[in-house]
């Protein structure tokens, strides 16, 4: 059961929602919409999506246990009259759900830290929530369930046993970042960066930076947003808020300014930073320096919230690496780097450059398309056979379209080996044939291009 309760009576005034059945006085102990989490006594939203509707499922939520459903005002209650529990009609479900978030973020004065940006939302939620946790208990959006379903689902999670919320907010148009802070009222904002990512559905660096702006919009005067000074787009945030600016970097002046950057053993990263008026000596459980600007963005937040150096060391401590995100691994005498987990072109970038840090000897990329970058794709993945051959990589593998791109650039400028493969199996064939001993390999692509099962599949040939 949920730790919240919603009677009747607030459910239709958060939704104004119409009583269309009413089987008891009810009180409802938790909200889904999800059958498969449905416990005795919660309210059902019977959400429609492109592939499923649920008011399709009403009577499966009430064998399991629930005891009153949100439906659709054009829904046909005739369909379920047999079945007993409380029918409550709204004009949008969607939005019915949102409200009861929002219902329920209300009635907690805590912090609520909304994280958004091009690239490193997630990473930089879980850091965020890793330096809080060495002084609170934190509340954070679980993986990255960061649109307009996956927000308030989080939001209902608050009961009186956190300190402070981090929530990701995603978007992938105008006004949906608005939509989101509407939501969940954020007392903070972080906004990681600006980069191509979506430039297919709104045509420019400058409606990207626009949809990103709208998280230091909605931030009141009171409140903080964290803004990274090395961004172009990000670090002019500060004239779109009246909420005081905390400035977190490397290259720039900031409130929180890393230097002495140093890869170490076992794929981690130390580096000493600024923070307000003292220096101190930090551990990340990762290597890259868009991981070190994740970091800094972290400790931001947990400068703003009053941590001592010493708290966010204890809780950066604790932070774990998420699958997929520059994941260092060793498989047998090869060094590994798995940042399959989606791929633009500012991420794809990064990870390069950080590669040609990290790497000993030869450097290898597997490279998968980058999705959604409209009518720059070609130059953005020509542009990473190119930045392949200034850095140096010894050997580009692509798989996908898109690469062909990357593959041809990368010849031109004089990679000394490209292949261009039709498979992942083809792709591990190479690299079975061309691994030698301490290369370091990395892995990008957009998440459906699936890089991460040639690591699989190469994985099994070296048990």
């Amino acid at each position: 059961m949920a730790n919240y309760q919603f009677s009747l009576t607030q459910v239709m005034q958060a939704t104004n929602a119409i009583l269309k059945k009413l089987t008891s006085a009810s009180v409802f102990g938790g909200v889904t919409t999800d059958t498969r989490k449905i416990e005795e006594g919660m309210l059902f939203i019977a959400l429609k999506g492109e592939n499923f509707d649920g008011h399709d499922f009403i009577a499966d939520a009430a064998k399991k246990g629930a005891i009153g459903a949100i439906v659709n005002k054009d829904y046909d209650i005739s369909l379920i009259e047999d079945i007993d529990i409380d029918i409550l009609a709204v004009d949008d479900t969607l939005k019915a759900y949102q409200d009861l978030a929002h219902f329920w973020r209300k009635k907690f004065n805590i912090p609520v830290i909304a994280i958004t940006g091009s690239n490193g939302k997630t990473t930089t939620k879980d850091l965020t929530a890793a330096v809080l946790s060495g002084k609170y208990n934190v509340l954070k959006t679980q993986a990255n369930f960061n649109n307009e379903i996956g927000l308030p689902m989080t939001l209902l999670q608050l009961d009186g046993s956190y300190d402070v919320a981090v929530v990701e907010m995603g978007m992938r148009g105008l006004g949906q970042i608005k939509e989101l802070t509407d939501i969940a009222k954020p007392t903070m904002g972080v906004i990681t960066n600006v980069g191509e990512t979506h430039m297919e559905l709104l045509g420019s660096m400058e409606n990207i930076a626009k949809a990103k702006g709208e998280m230091a919009q909605a931030i009141e005067i009171n409140g903080n947003v964290i803004l990274n000074a090395d961004d172009e787009f990000v670090s002019k945030m500060n004239r779109l808020t009246k909420a005081h600016a905390i400035y977190f970097g490397i290259n720039h002046a900031g409130d929180i300014k890393a230097f002495d950057i140093k890869t170490v053993n076992d794929g981690k990263t130390e580096f000493d930073a600024i923070v307000g008026d003292k220096v101190a000596h930090f551990t990340l459980n990762m290597i890259g320096i868009h991981n070190v600007y994740n970091c800094l963005a972290a400790l931001a937040v947990g400068y703003a919230c009053g941590l001592t150096v010493e708290e966010m060391q204890k809780g950066l401590a604790t932070f774990k690496p998420t699958a997929m995100r520059f994941e260092y691994k060793r498989l047998a005498d090869f060094n590994l780097i798995n940042d399959a987990y989606n791929a633009s072109p500012m991420s794809t970038k990064a990870a390069l450059e950080n590669l040609t840090k990290v790497a000993k000897k030869r450097k290898i990329l597997v490279m998968g398309d980058m999705f959604e970058l409209g009518s720059v794709e070609q130059k953005a993945h020509e542009d990473i056979g190119l930045l392949a051959g200034k850095l140096g990589v010894d050997i580009v593998i692509t798989r996908g379209t898109l690469t062909k791109f990357t593959a041809e650039a990368a010849k031109k400028v004089g990679v000394a080996k490209v292949f261009e493969c039709a498979s992942h199996e083809e792709a591990v064939d190479v690299l079975k044939k061309e691994l030698q001993k301490e290369d370091t390999v990395l892995f990008k692509g957009s998440h459906g291009m699936h890089m991460e099962k040639i690591i699989e599949l190469l994985e099994k040939e070296y048990k």
